[in-house]
């Protein structure tokens, strides 16, 4: 066991970082119209329901493509696959810098979830490519605290380059576009020379290392249905789907409105930025905490409930909030317990099936949660900030989806108590 650990701690470094900068470029340029908006909307004249559906119009193409592109990795491989999208979403984030009119603002912002599509989903699947089920939950975790990682780091940048407004003639939301955008195409090429395919294509592990992992992962494996099918139809991945949909609403909706929510407390563009930075530096310890712990017990239901509970609470006390200061701690934690569930949440849409099925059934579960709640929560805050003119309505909307999240959650324990009996019988 002891070598077996060393050696996916060695896949793990050499993995991990790497994998954490590609989706900080890619998370960036998903979330940063939500700080091109604190002046770009002024400028183009855009309400505050454009924008909303702007922001959450990504996540429709987003969610449509993303069981093709997660096949498409799982077959063509991660290299070319990774390189492909990278290229593409670096240059039509830089293009939102052409914005002039709402049409334009819908196109663009579709294509990027078009280009994005196949990138997350397809990471988890890679990671299974690589570790087994009792290590996945820390590593997903640990990935995906490129979230807050580049919110922390992204919101003061963002505050900064806002601040060149009218440098060679561009607004400073041209700046914002440009200047995050073009990265991903540079790391694009980077991903030909440190992404292996798999184990079986990396240079860094020798024979005997590449031995250990395949046949680690032989004896977790599944019976591995012959198709894509099973996995986009199995009961336990539909609820997870439903399940995320609720933490996805949660997440995107207040991920894409909180600069705004903070700049209207009448803070500056800079400091907007930098408060909007703080629920993510706590996100950076409870994924980590969650995580670990997850992994530690085994358990994956409990550790989501407990912090989508936590995340309810807070959207309660923000919406309630009697002063700026408390309302800023419940979006802290909010944001902290929403983004807490990640490692647990995605660890079990990767254990359900292995072979073809696999594929369909990560990315589904990715559908609902990234797509379909990535839609509605930010539309959502954006119909309901227009109709009652401020974010308490929106805020509880959120926390109600929240809820029925929980009561999904207590479902999908006893299916797959149901699942495993009948396993064992048979």
């Amino acid at each position: 066991m002891a070598d077996q650990d060393q050696v996916f701690a060695k896949c793990a470094r050499r993995l991990i970082p790497f994998i954490m900068l590609l989706y900080v470029a890619n998370f960036l340029d998903r979330v940063n119209v939500g700080f091109a908006a604190l002046t770009m909307n002024k400028d183009l004249g855009f309400s505050p329901s454009v924008y909303g559906f702007a922001a959450s119009i990504f996540f429709v193409s987003y969610a449509l493509f993303q069981i093709p592109a997660t096949i498409l990795l799982g077959r063509m491989g991660a290299r070319r696959t990774v390189f492909g999208i990278m290229i593409v979403w670096g240059a039509l984030s830089a293009a939102n810098a052409l914005v002039r009119e709402p049409l334009l603002f819908y196109v663009l912002r579709f294509l990027l979830g078009v280009a994005e599509a196949g990138f997350f989903p397809g990471i988890i699947l890679y990671l299974t490519f690589w570790f087994p089920k009792e290590y996945r939950a820390r590593f997903t975790a640990t990935f995906m605290m490129a979230i807050p990682f580049s919110s922390v780091f992204g919101s003061p940048l963002s505050g900064l380059i806002l601040g060149l407004d009218g440098l060679h003639g561009l607004k400073g939301w041209q700046w914002l576009f440009l200047i995050e955008g073009l990265p991903a195409c540079l790391l694009a090429f980077a991903v030909l020379k440190f992404l292996p395919d798999g184990p079986r294509d990396a240079s860094f592990l020798s024979d005997a290392e590449k031995q250990i992992i395949s046949t680690r992962l032989a004896t977790e494996k599944t019976l591995a249905p012959t198709s894509v099918w099973p996995g986009l139809y199995d009961p336990r991945v539909l609820l997870l789907g439903l399940v995320g949909t609720g933490i996805g609403a949660g997440i995107f909706g207040s991920q894409l409105w909180i600069p705004q929510i903070v700049k209207a407390m009448g803070y500056s563009n800079f400091i907007t930025t930098c408060i909007a930075a703080l629920p993510y530096a706590a996100a950076l310890v409870s994924m980590m905490l969650v995580g670990r712990s997850s992994d530690k017990s085994g358990e994956r239901i409990w550790h989501n409930i407990l912090p989508v509970a936590v995340a309810i609470c807070g959207l309660v006390i923000s919406a309630l909030a009697p002063n700026h200061y408390v309302a800023v701690a419940g979006l802290i934690m909010a944001v902290a317990g929403l983004l807490g569930t990640y490692g647990p949440y995605y660890s079990l849409s990767s254990s359900f099936f292995s072979g073809p099925a696999a594929p369909g059934a990560i990315a589904l579960v990715n559908l609902m949660c990234t797509g379909l709640g990535g839609f509605l929560g930010p539309n959502i805050l954006g119909v309901l900030k227009d109709r009652t003119g401020g974010y308490e309505a929106g805020l509880f909307a959120l926390a109600g989806g929240l809820v029925c999240s929980i009561i999904l959650l207590f479902v999908l324990q006893r299916v797959m108590a149901v699942k495993q009996a009948r396993i064992a019988a048979a």
